[in-house]
């Protein structure tokens, strides 16, 4: 089985989805907002199996450190 990477941004919709649909949407329909909610957390679970099942490759894991760690690795990697 293959998982795709989700950015942050797809959890952060989910997160602030969810809480629009539970505080908002909910008090103007049960309906739609328990249809709101299930479809974030459905994402939200998504971006979290993403998070621990993808493997990322070299080039992705080093677009997501910050610069002083791609520094510190490089140089690392020289005294190799």
């Amino acid at each position: 089985m293959k998982y795709a990477h989700l950015s942050a941004g797809f959890m952060l919709t989910s997160i602030i989805g969810f809480l629009i649909s539970a505080f908002f949407v909910n008090k103007l329909s049960i309906t739609w907002g328990f249809t709101f909610m299930l479809f974030f957390t459905i994402m939200f679970v998504a971006s979290i199996i993403s998070m621990t099942k993808a493997p990322f490759t070299e080039k992705e894991y080093q677009e997501e450190l910050g610069i002083h760690e791609k520094i510190a690795k490089h140089k690392w990697r020289e005294k190799k």
